[in-house]
Protein backbone atom coordinates (compact mmCIF):
# COMPACT_ATOMS: atom_id res chain seq x y z
CA UNK A 1 0.00 0.00 0.00
CA UNK A 2 1.94 3.22 -1.01
CA UNK A 3 0.62 6.06 0.70
CA UNK A 4 2.97 8.64 -0.43
CA UNK A 5 3.01 12.17 1.05
CA UNK A 6 1.14 13.40 3.34
CA UNK A 7 0.49 15.95 6.12
CA UNK A 8 -1.35 16.25 9.60
CA UNK A 9 -5.01 17.34 9.23
CA UNK A 10 -6.15 19.87 11.37
CA UNK A 11 -8.92 22.08 11.11
CA UNK A 12 -6.87 25.53 11.81
CA UNK A 13 -5.17 24.34 8.17
CA UNK A 14 -7.74 22.97 6.72
CA UNK A 15 -7.84 25.26 4.03
CA UNK A 16 -3.93 25.49 3.39
CA UNK A 17 -3.97 21.61 3.44
CA UNK A 18 -6.38 21.90 0.87
CA UNK A 19 -4.32 24.07 -1.65
CA UNK A 20 -1.21 22.46 -1.21
CA UNK A 21 0.18 20.86 -4.51
CA UNK A 22 1.12 17.44 -4.00
CA UNK A 23 -0.86 16.02 -0.99
CA UNK A 24 -1.39 12.37 -1.65
CA UNK A 25 -3.07 11.69 1.87
CA UNK A 26 -3.99 13.32 5.26
CA UNK A 27 -4.11 12.00 8.84
CA UNK A 28 -6.57 13.58 11.31
CA UNK A 29 -6.69 12.55 14.85
CA UNK A 30 -9.49 10.20 15.40
CA UNK A 31 -10.98 11.52 18.25
CA UNK A 32 -11.54 14.94 17.11
CA UNK A 33 -14.24 13.55 13.65
CA UNK A 34 -17.67 13.35 14.62
CA UNK A 35 -19.14 10.42 12.43
CA UNK A 36 -23.12 12.06 12.15
CA UNK A 37 -21.00 15.07 10.71
CA UNK A 38 -17.27 15.17 9.72
CA UNK A 39 -15.53 18.57 8.98
CA UNK A 40 -16.31 19.44 5.58
CA UNK A 41 -12.74 19.44 4.37
CA UNK A 42 -12.12 15.86 5.01
CA UNK A 43 -15.57 15.63 3.16
CA UNK A 44 -13.99 17.51 -0.24
CA UNK A 45 -10.64 15.61 0.57
CA UNK A 46 -12.02 12.28 0.27
CA UNK A 47 -13.86 13.10 -2.84
CA UNK A 48 -10.73 14.32 -4.38
CA UNK A 49 -9.30 10.95 -3.84
CA UNK A 50 -6.94 11.73 -0.98
CA UNK A 51 -6.67 9.19 1.61
CA UNK A 52 -7.53 9.93 5.51
CA UNK A 53 -5.87 8.08 7.88
CA UNK A 54 -7.57 8.25 11.47
CA UNK A 55 -5.13 8.64 14.16
CA UNK A 56 -6.12 7.78 17.21
CA UNK A 57 -4.77 9.14 20.48
CA UNK A 58 -6.71 7.53 23.67
CA UNK A 59 -6.79 4.01 23.37
CA UNK A 60 -3.42 3.63 25.87
CA UNK A 61 -2.83 0.24 24.29
CA UNK A 62 0.33 0.30 26.87
CA UNK A 63 -1.41 0.48 29.76
CA UNK A 64 -2.50 -2.33 32.08
CA UNK A 65 -6.33 -2.40 31.32
CA UNK A 66 -7.73 -3.89 27.97
CA UNK A 67 -8.54 -1.70 25.76
CA UNK A 68 -11.81 0.05 26.27
CA UNK A 69 -14.95 -1.61 24.35
CA UNK A 70 -16.71 1.32 23.74
CA UNK A 71 -13.29 3.25 22.60
CA UNK A 72 -12.45 0.22 19.84
CA UNK A 73 -16.12 0.81 18.47
CA UNK A 74 -15.62 4.43 18.13
CA UNK A 75 -12.38 3.79 16.50
CA UNK A 76 -13.93 1.33 14.08
CA UNK A 77 -16.65 3.51 12.78
CA UNK A 78 -14.67 6.27 12.06
CA UNK A 79 -12.52 3.83 10.07
CA UNK A 80 -15.75 3.02 8.35
CA UNK A 81 -16.97 6.54 7.57
CA UNK A 82 -13.63 7.40 6.07
CA UNK A 83 -12.67 4.29 3.82
CA UNK A 84 -9.45 4.29 4.66
CA UNK A 85 -7.07 1.24 4.64
CA UNK A 86 -5.39 1.48 8.18
CA UNK A 87 -5.95 3.24 11.29
CA UNK A 88 -3.04 4.11 14.11
CA UNK A 89 -2.55 4.57 17.42
CA UNK A 90 0.55 4.86 19.67
CA UNK A 91 2.95 2.40 22.01
CA UNK A 92 2.02 4.05 25.25
CA UNK A 93 -0.37 4.60 28.65
CA UNK A 94 -2.38 7.25 29.30
CA UNK A 95 -4.47 6.09 32.25
CA UNK A 96 -3.93 4.54 35.31
CA UNK A 97 -5.26 3.21 38.54
CA UNK A 98 -8.33 2.09 38.84
CA UNK A 99 -9.92 -1.65 40.07
CA UNK A 100 -6.49 -3.39 38.91
CA UNK A 101 -5.24 -1.66 41.65
CA UNK A 102 -8.07 -0.36 43.89
CA UNK A 103 -6.70 3.13 43.73
CA UNK A 104 -8.72 6.38 42.12
CA UNK A 105 -8.50 6.06 38.33
CA UNK A 106 -6.14 8.68 36.39
CA UNK A 107 -5.96 10.44 32.96
CA UNK A 108 -2.60 11.68 32.16
CA UNK A 109 -3.92 13.63 29.26
CA UNK A 110 -0.89 12.74 27.28
CA UNK A 111 1.10 9.58 25.93
CA UNK A 112 3.46 8.40 28.18
CA UNK A 113 6.26 5.93 27.42
CA UNK A 114 5.71 1.53 28.71
CA UNK A 115 8.80 -0.04 30.12
CA UNK A 116 10.67 -2.02 27.72
CA UNK A 117 9.96 -5.39 29.92
CA UNK A 118 8.71 -8.51 29.00
CA UNK A 119 5.93 -7.81 31.61
CA UNK A 120 4.75 -4.65 29.93
CA UNK A 121 5.43 -6.63 26.53
CA UNK A 122 3.10 -9.45 27.54
CA UNK A 123 0.30 -6.93 28.43
CA UNK A 124 1.06 -4.91 25.40
CA UNK A 125 0.35 -7.77 23.00
CA UNK A 126 -2.49 -9.01 24.44
CA UNK A 127 -4.35 -5.48 23.78
CA UNK A 128 -2.65 -4.98 20.18
CA UNK A 129 -4.51 -8.48 19.64
CA UNK A 130 -7.87 -7.15 21.75
CA UNK A 131 -7.77 -4.43 19.23
CA UNK A 132 -6.78 -6.03 15.79
CA UNK A 133 -9.79 -8.31 16.18
CA UNK A 134 -12.17 -5.24 17.03
CA UNK A 135 -11.01 -3.19 13.91
CA UNK A 136 -11.80 -3.51 10.26
CA UNK A 137 -8.91 -2.37 8.68
CA UNK A 138 -4.94 -3.24 9.70
CA UNK A 139 -3.86 -1.21 13.04
CA UNK A 140 0.07 0.36 12.97
CA UNK A 141 1.30 1.93 16.14
CA UNK A 142 4.09 4.37 16.92
CA UNK A 143 6.78 4.79 18.79
CA UNK A 144 6.60 7.82 20.83
CA UNK A 145 8.94 10.67 22.58
CA UNK A 146 9.53 10.34 26.08
CA UNK A 147 11.01 12.75 28.86
CA UNK A 148 11.58 9.84 31.15
CA UNK A 149 13.03 6.47 31.23
CA UNK A 150 12.11 3.40 32.77
CA UNK A 151 14.24 1.92 35.51
CA UNK A 152 14.73 -1.78 34.83
CA UNK A 153 14.31 -2.03 30.56
CA UNK A 154 15.23 -5.66 29.66
CA UNK A 155 14.62 -4.59 25.99
CA UNK A 156 15.65 -1.85 23.59
CA UNK A 157 13.79 0.38 21.64
CA UNK A 158 14.45 -1.70 18.31
CA UNK A 159 14.14 -4.94 20.01
CA UNK A 160 10.93 -4.01 22.03
CA UNK A 161 9.33 -2.64 18.19
CA UNK A 162 10.62 -6.17 16.61
CA UNK A 163 9.19 -8.79 19.43
CA UNK A 164 5.76 -6.88 19.18
CA UNK A 165 5.87 -6.90 15.05
CA UNK A 166 6.38 -10.74 15.71
CA UNK A 167 3.88 -11.97 18.13
CA UNK A 168 1.32 -9.66 16.48
CA UNK A 169 2.08 -9.03 13.12
CA UNK A 170 1.26 -5.02 13.98
CA UNK A 171 2.68 -2.79 11.58
CA UNK A 172 4.56 0.08 13.12
CA UNK A 173 4.41 3.75 12.25
CA UNK A 174 7.77 5.00 12.84
CA UNK A 175 8.29 8.85 14.18
CA UNK A 176 11.70 10.15 13.31
CA UNK A 177 11.19 12.70 15.20
CA UNK A 178 10.11 10.36 18.32
CA UNK A 179 13.17 8.97 17.58
CA UNK A 180 15.62 11.99 18.03
CA UNK A 181 13.78 13.10 21.16
CA UNK A 182 14.72 9.97 22.86
CA UNK A 183 18.68 10.11 21.44
CA UNK A 184 18.65 13.84 23.32
CA UNK A 185 16.67 12.97 26.25
CA UNK A 186 17.57 9.24 26.97
CA UNK A 187 20.84 8.72 25.17
CA UNK A 188 19.06 6.36 22.60
CA UNK A 189 20.99 5.82 19.48
CA UNK A 190 18.55 5.99 16.21
CA UNK A 191 20.27 4.38 14.25
CA UNK A 192 21.09 1.52 16.20
CA UNK A 193 17.17 1.55 16.77
CA UNK A 194 16.73 1.30 13.21
CA UNK A 195 18.80 -1.01 12.62
CA UNK A 196 16.92 -3.35 15.30
CA UNK A 197 13.39 -2.98 14.51
CA UNK A 198 11.78 -4.85 11.09
CA UNK A 199 11.64 -2.18 8.40
CA UNK A 200 9.25 -3.86 6.43
CA UNK A 201 6.96 -3.77 8.80
CA UNK A 202 6.87 0.11 8.24
CA UNK A 203 3.07 1.30 7.38
CA UNK A 204 3.98 5.11 7.15
CA UNK A 205 6.68 7.18 8.79
CA UNK A 206 6.18 11.03 10.75
CA UNK A 207 8.09 14.26 10.84
CA UNK A 208 7.82 16.66 13.09
CA UNK A 209 9.00 19.86 14.89
CA UNK A 210 10.44 20.31 18.28
CA UNK A 211 12.91 22.62 20.27
CA UNK A 212 15.64 22.14 22.83
CA UNK A 213 15.52 24.00 26.20
CA UNK A 214 18.16 23.05 29.38
CA UNK A 215 18.98 20.00 27.68
CA UNK A 216 15.70 18.55 27.28
CA UNK A 217 14.00 18.25 23.97
CA UNK A 218 10.32 18.83 24.01
CA UNK A 219 8.30 17.04 20.96
CA UNK A 220 6.17 20.54 20.48
CA UNK A 221 4.64 19.68 17.05
CA UNK A 222 4.60 23.69 16.78
CA UNK A 223 8.45 24.66 15.82
CA UNK A 224 9.89 23.78 12.17
CA UNK A 225 11.17 20.62 11.70
CA UNK A 226 15.20 20.15 12.29
CA UNK A 227 17.92 18.98 10.61
CA UNK A 228 19.02 16.61 13.28
CA UNK A 229 15.33 15.14 12.49
CA UNK A 230 15.60 15.42 8.83
CA UNK A 231 18.98 13.24 9.59
CA UNK A 232 17.14 10.49 11.20
CA UNK A 233 14.76 10.32 8.13
CA UNK A 234 17.69 9.61 5.93
CA UNK A 235 18.95 6.80 7.86
CA UNK A 236 15.70 5.38 7.51
CA UNK A 237 15.41 6.06 3.66
CA UNK A 238 18.91 4.51 3.62
CA UNK A 239 17.57 1.00 5.08
CA UNK A 240 13.61 0.97 3.52
CA UNK A 241 11.50 3.35 0.55
CA UNK A 242 8.97 3.56 4.12
CA UNK A 243 5.05 3.63 1.84
CA UNK A 244 4.51 7.05 3.06
CA UNK A 245 6.13 9.94 4.57
CA UNK A 246 3.51 12.75 6.86
CA UNK A 247 4.63 16.46 8.22
CA UNK A 248 2.84 16.68 11.81
CA UNK A 249 2.01 19.96 12.86
CA UNK A 250 -0.32 20.80 14.91
CA UNK A 251 0.24 24.33 16.81
CA UNK A 252 1.68 27.19 15.89
CA UNK A 253 1.04 27.19 12.14
CA UNK A 254 2.93 28.85 9.58
CA UNK A 255 1.78 30.40 6.68
CA UNK A 256 1.42 28.33 3.56
CA UNK A 257 4.39 29.28 2.25
CA UNK A 258 6.16 27.70 5.50
CA UNK A 259 4.43 24.42 5.01
CA UNK A 260 5.30 24.14 1.59
CA UNK A 261 8.82 24.68 2.28
CA UNK A 262 8.56 21.89 5.37
CA UNK A 263 7.43 19.46 2.68
CA UNK A 264 9.55 20.32 0.26
CA UNK A 265 12.49 19.64 2.64
CA UNK A 266 11.12 16.52 3.12
CA UNK A 267 10.81 15.16 0.05
CA UNK A 268 14.32 16.04 -0.85
CA UNK A 269 15.89 14.56 1.65
CA UNK A 270 14.02 11.42 1.06
CA UNK A 271 15.04 11.64 -2.78
CA UNK A 272 19.15 12.51 -1.21
CA UNK A 273 18.81 9.36 0.94
CA UNK A 274 17.81 7.28 -1.66
CA UNK A 275 20.55 8.18 -4.00
CA UNK A 276 22.97 7.14 -1.52
CA UNK A 277 24.69 3.90 -0.70
CA UNK A 278 22.04 1.59 1.00
CA UNK A 279 22.51 0.67 4.42
CA UNK A 280 21.76 -3.27 5.01
CA UNK A 281 20.17 -3.66 8.21
CA UNK A 282 21.85 -6.27 11.04
CA UNK A 283 20.19 -9.12 11.73
CA UNK A 284 20.37 -8.31 15.55
CA UNK A 285 21.25 -10.72 18.27
CA UNK A 286 18.42 -13.02 19.34
CA UNK A 287 16.43 -12.19 22.20
CA UNK A 288 16.40 -14.34 25.42
CA UNK A 289 13.28 -13.68 26.15
CA UNK A 290 11.27 -15.57 29.31
CA UNK A 291 10.06 -19.15 28.67
CA UNK A 292 6.90 -18.84 29.52
CA UNK A 293 3.93 -15.88 30.10
CA UNK A 294 4.98 -14.05 32.64
CA UNK A 295 2.04 -14.47 35.27
CA UNK A 296 0.51 -11.87 36.97
CA UNK A 297 2.20 -9.30 34.45
CA UNK A 298 -1.10 -6.78 33.71
CA UNK A 299 -1.12 -6.71 38.01
CA UNK A 300 2.10 -5.91 37.96
CA UNK A 301 2.35 -3.54 35.18
CA UNK A 302 -0.59 -1.59 36.71
CA UNK A 303 0.96 -1.29 39.96
CA UNK A 304 3.86 0.40 38.31
CA UNK A 305 2.46 2.34 35.88
CA UNK A 306 -0.18 4.13 38.67
CA UNK A 307 2.63 4.90 40.81
CA UNK A 308 4.25 6.60 37.91
CA UNK A 309 1.16 8.89 36.97
CA UNK A 310 0.06 9.31 40.72
CA UNK A 311 3.70 10.77 41.16
CA UNK A 312 3.37 13.23 38.02
CA UNK A 313 -0.18 14.55 38.64
CA UNK A 314 -0.66 14.01 42.13
CA UNK A 315 2.76 14.44 44.02
CA UNK A 316 2.80 10.90 45.56
CA UNK A 317 6.50 10.31 45.97
CA UNK A 318 8.79 9.16 42.43
CA UNK A 319 8.93 5.30 42.33
CA UNK A 320 12.25 4.30 43.01
CA UNK A 321 14.69 4.36 40.44
CA UNK A 322 13.40 7.09 38.01
CA UNK A 323 14.90 10.38 37.38
CA UNK A 324 13.47 13.13 40.25
CA UNK A 325 14.39 16.06 37.98
CA UNK A 326 12.96 14.48 34.91
CA UNK A 327 10.07 13.76 36.62
CA UNK A 328 9.31 17.01 37.52
CA UNK A 329 10.31 18.69 33.85
CA UNK A 330 7.32 15.82 32.98
CA UNK A 331 5.03 17.00 35.64
CA UNK A 332 5.42 20.68 35.08
CA UNK A 333 4.72 19.71 31.10
CA UNK A 334 1.65 17.94 31.91
CA UNK A 335 0.05 20.75 33.97
CA UNK A 336 1.21 23.02 31.35
CA UNK A 337 -0.87 21.06 28.73
CA UNK A 338 -3.76 20.27 31.05
CA UNK A 339 -3.95 24.43 30.53
CA UNK A 340 -3.47 24.80 27.50
CA UNK A 341 -5.67 22.17 25.88
CA UNK A 342 -8.30 23.15 28.57
CA UNK A 343 -8.32 26.83 26.60
CA UNK A 344 -9.22 25.27 23.42
CA UNK A 345 -11.84 23.10 24.33
CA UNK A 346 -13.43 26.06 26.89
CA UNK A 347 -12.06 29.13 25.35
CA UNK A 348 -14.52 31.49 27.37
CA UNK A 349 -12.53 30.21 30.39
CA UNK A 350 -9.43 32.21 29.74
CA UNK A 351 -11.77 34.69 28.16
CA UNK A 352 -13.33 35.19 31.61
CA UNK A 353 -10.47 34.44 34.03
CA UNK A 354 -7.92 37.00 31.67
CA UNK A 355 -4.16 36.46 32.67
CA UNK A 356 -4.94 34.96 35.48
CA UNK A 357 -6.72 32.13 33.63
CA UNK A 358 -2.95 30.19 33.80
CA UNK A 359 -2.09 30.81 37.67
CA UNK A 360 -5.11 29.83 38.76
CA UNK A 361 -5.41 26.41 36.65
CA UNK A 362 -1.78 25.17 37.29
CA UNK A 363 -2.79 25.76 40.69
CA UNK A 364 -5.81 23.51 40.42
CA UNK A 365 -4.04 20.87 38.30
CA UNK A 366 -1.89 20.43 41.67
CA UNK A 367 -4.54 19.49 43.58
CA UNK A 368 -6.92 17.92 41.43
CA UNK A 369 -5.30 14.92 39.45
CA UNK A 370 -7.49 14.61 35.76
CA UNK A 371 -9.71 11.67 36.06
CA UNK A 372 -11.65 11.95 33.03
CA UNK A 373 -11.41 13.94 29.59
CA UNK A 374 -10.45 17.77 29.04
CA UNK A 375 -14.55 18.73 29.12
CA UNK A 376 -14.85 17.26 32.57
CA UNK A 377 -11.67 18.80 33.65
CA UNK A 378 -13.28 22.13 32.86
CA UNK A 379 -16.01 22.33 34.73
CA UNK A 380 -14.18 20.65 37.44
CA UNK A 381 -11.87 23.90 37.21
CA UNK A 382 -15.04 26.32 37.22
CA UNK A 383 -16.55 24.52 40.00
CA UNK A 384 -13.40 24.57 42.20
CA UNK A 385 -12.98 28.51 41.53
CA UNK A 386 -16.99 29.12 42.18
CA UNK A 387 -16.27 27.16 45.77
CA UNK A 388 -13.79 29.58 46.37
CA UNK A 389 -15.62 32.38 45.34
CA UNK A 390 -13.17 33.12 42.61
CA UNK A 391 -12.97 35.35 40.59
CA UNK A 392 -13.07 38.25 42.94
CA UNK A 393 -13.90 40.63 40.13
CA UNK A 394 -18.01 40.10 40.58
CA UNK A 395 -18.82 40.63 36.93
CA UNK A 396 -16.28 37.71 35.79
CA UNK A 397 -17.42 35.42 38.64
CA UNK A 398 -21.36 35.84 37.34
CA UNK A 399 -20.12 35.08 34.05
CA UNK A 400 -18.31 31.84 34.73
CA UNK A 401 -21.54 31.21 37.03
CA UNK A 402 -23.52 31.41 34.09
CA UNK A 403 -21.15 29.45 31.86
CA UNK A 404 -21.23 26.69 34.26
CA UNK A 405 -24.68 26.33 34.80
CA UNK A 406 -25.29 26.43 31.04
CA UNK A 407 -23.01 23.11 30.93
CA UNK A 408 -23.38 21.39 34.64
CA UNK A 409 -26.17 22.14 36.13
CA UNK A 410 -28.58 20.60 33.81
CA UNK A 411 -27.33 17.13 34.25
CA UNK A 412 -27.16 17.74 37.63
CA UNK A 413 -30.69 19.22 39.06
CA UNK A 414 -29.70 17.85 42.08
CA UNK A 415 -26.35 19.38 43.21
CA UNK A 416 -26.86 21.01 46.47
CA UNK A 417 -23.53 21.99 48.67
CA UNK A 418 -21.67 24.46 48.58
CA UNK A 419 -21.50 24.86 44.81
CA UNK A 420 -25.06 25.90 44.68
CA UNK A 421 -24.87 28.23 46.99
CA UNK A 422 -21.33 29.64 45.74
CA UNK A 423 -23.35 30.22 42.01
CA UNK A 424 -26.47 31.87 43.19
CA UNK A 425 -23.92 34.31 45.06
CA UNK A 426 -22.15 35.32 42.58
CA UNK A 427 -25.74 34.99 40.56
CA UNK A 428 -27.37 37.98 43.29
CA UNK A 429 -23.95 39.86 43.92
CA UNK A 430 -24.65 39.31 47.51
Amino acid sequence: MKLGTGIGWRPEIAEAIEALPGIDWVEAVAENICTDHPPDSLVRLRERGVTVVPHGVSLGLGGADRPDPGRLAALAARAELLGTPLVTEHIAFVRAGGSLTASPALEAGHLLPVARTWDALEVLCENVRIAQDSLPVPLALENIAALISWPGDQLTEGQFLAELVERTGVRLLIDVANLHTNHVNRGEDPAAALDELPVEAIAYVHVAGGVEKDGVWHDTHAHPVTRPVLDVLAELRSRVDPPGVLLERDDDFPPDAGLAAELTAIRETLTAAAAGPRRVRRRPAPVAGPASRAAGARGRTALGQTALLSSLVAGTPAPDGFDHLRLGVQSRALAAKRADVVAKVAPELPEILGDGYRREFLAYARNRPMSAGYRRDALGFAEQLLVAGHPADEAARRRLTRWWEERAAPRRPRRGTRLVRAARTALLGR
